[in-house]
């Protein structure tokens, strides 16, 4: 059977047993002395592929560590997980779908069945629609209602529809092709739609509504306001056409919206909207790089696919990062990781990583329906580099709690301003030098002492000072931002939250979670609008309806 069908409690593997032994007696591990007496610890635990460069030294492990978690994810059946994957296994079972996102990504050629029919026919055609409307949109062909060219472009989408392709558009703003301006459009905040609109004209704006089934609440509300907008503009329904596209799987419902069929570019059930981003969701960002990067994006994506799938585990740089989170968050009782770019372009990859892992790992139940029995996903947060260490580095520093970082950096920037860039850089490799390293007692008085401060005032002044250091981090290095080597990245971090889902026998795939507040929102909205009399179930939510009804105008 597969290992997804009958889950196995990973805590009674020998593995996980000899790891909770080797965390006894890591209790006294030292990074410091760890890099003092051993010279070649750097190339050891460092390797590159795809474009990209991790350090992951500076980790609470030995080779022995590193054993003992390749061991787990072998006992766990990880290879076996990897091929069913990319064979189109139903991985998702409790919505019985494969998790073919990787299939968006593979060249012209590969074959890839799901339920006997290849599928890659169609990603293909796809593909060649998407070229289609982005060199006319390029080129000033595709026109509004009176003729003018389309100078802007609107994304209408929330979650996977926004995240990813965000994150994208913004890091590789030093590809974006001139004469287009790509807008995102998420939050149902009637602000976010005014601030957006006063912005733009209707005769050249181009919607692209993003929803795979075309019933979320968010994209539709805003899609229904853009059209009563463009509407009000001067539009008519005749012309919609030239305004109005789709992504979705739910025809039916794009075409009662008004969106003609040949402007409804497809989705499959196969797709996650958390890994959709290198499918037609992806549109805003083809329509800022261009199609040609943006299939280089598709290539970097592949080229990690390739490493994920036949790299030993000791050198895959997935594996070993989801392992190493595995350490972290069942042996050393890490509730949280911190992703730190240093750099603009990349501010959002957090906000896009957040969705990635929270929704696909925060579950607390196996695949066969049984409870866990340790913690799985953990909480994501973080942001800009610099920015952040005058902000929440002191917690990461000080504070009571370990927290896991990954530092990202490139070595080249696209903006050079004097010697701003090597500072950026300086900053990434002394904030995790600094988290290793930590500032010992007799540091901080001697540091103290040579500020001619008095023996009474050192004794005080020093517990403030100490820095416990030993907190793990890894530093991924990239040459520079570019379509292949973000593509690398992303990827990365998709395999990553796949290896940890299958260590902990959960379903990465899914997110019931998300659906239980929209449920009960219809409900609540009936009562805060009057259209339904009954009362919440609780008096919490009750009170605070009233509250609003008795406040609210208009």
């Amino acid at each position: 059977m597969a290992y997804y069908e009958h889950p196995q409690d990973v805590t009674t593997l020998p593995a996980w047993q000899a790891l909770t032994r080797h965390r006894e007696a890591m209790q006294s591990f030292s990074m410091r002395d760890a890099f003092s007496s051993d010279s070649q610890r750097f190339d050891t635990f460092s390797l590159s592929s795809c474009g990209l460069f991790l350090d992951y030294s500076k980790n609470l492990m030995t080779a022995e560590t590193r054993d003992l978690l390749m061991q787990l994810a072998r006992e766990c059946g990880l290879q076996d997980a990897i091929e069913a994957m990319y064979a189109g296994e139903h991985l998702n079972a409790s919505e019985n779908r494969p998790a073919l996102h990787t299939a968006l990504r593979r060249p012209i050629g590969d074959k890839v069945l799901v339920d006997g029919e290849d599928v890659m026919p169609e990603v293909q055609q796809v593909l060649n629609k998407m070229t289609a409307l982005v060199g006319s949109v390029h080129d000033g062909l595709w026109r509004g209602y009176t003729e003018k060219p389309i100078t802007d472009v609107v994304n209408i989408g929330i979650g996977g529809s926004f995240l990813g392709p965000q994150l994208v558009s913004e890091a590789l703003l030093p590809f974006a092709q001139r004469g287009v301006r790509c807008h995102y459009l998420a939050n149902i905040d009637g602000s976010s739609f005014h601030e957006l609109s006063a912005k733009l004209r209707a005769e050249t704006t181009l919607f692209i509504v993003s929803s795979k089934s075309f019933s979320t609440l968010e994209t539709l509300k805003n899609a229904q306001a853009a059209r009563r907008w463009y509407l009000a503009q001067g539009g008519t329904e005749a012309e919609l056409y030239r305004h109005f596209i789709a992504v979705s799987s739910n025809k039916p419902a794009a075409m009662a919206f008004g969106i003609r069929e040949d402007n409804i570019f497809p989705m499959w059930d196969w797709v996650g909207g958390r890994y959709s981003l290198w499918s037609a969701i992806g549109l805003p960002i083809a329509m800022t790089i261009g199609m040609s990067n943006f299939k280089e994006l598709l290539s970097g994506a592949y080229s990690m696919d390739k490493h994920f799938q036949t790299a030993l585990f000791e050198e895959n740089m997935p594996v070993l990062m989801a392992m190493l989170g595995i350490w972290y968050g069942n042996f050393w009782d890490a509730q949280s990781q911190a992703i730190l770019p240093y750099d603009h372009y990349l501010r959002n990859i957090t906000k896009h990583l957040q969705q990635l892992d929270m929704e696909s790992n925060g579950k607390r139940v196996m695949q066969n329906g049984q409870p866990v029995n340790c913690d799985t996903g953990p909480v994501i947060w973080g942001g800009v580099g610099c920015n952040g260490q005058h902000a929440y580095h002191q917690l990461l520093h000080q504070g009571t709690q370990m927290i896991p970082a990954d530092f990202i950096v490139p070595v080249v920037s696209y903006n050079p301003v004097e010697d701003h860039h090597q500072w950026l850089y300086a900053n990434c490799l002394s904030q995790s030098q600094a988290l290793m390293l930590g500032k010992c007692r007799n540091e901080a008085e001697a540091e103290l002492r040579k500020q001619g401060l008095s023996e009474d005032q050192v004794q005080y002044l020093a517990p403030h000072k100490m820095i416990p250091g030993n907190r793990p981090s890894n530093t991924l290095v990239l040459e520079r931002i570019s379509p292949r080597r973000l593509g690398a990245l992303v990827a990365l971090y998709e395999h990553k939250v796949f290896t940890q889902s299958v260590i902990w026998g959960i379903n990465a795939f899914d997110q019931w979670g998300v659906e239980l507040g929209k449920e009960l929102g219809k409900g609540v909205y009936s009562r805060l609008t009057g259209a339904e009399a009954s009362t919440a179930e609780d008096q919490s939510t009750q009170g605070l309806i009233e509250f609003f009804r008795a406040r609210h105008r208009g």
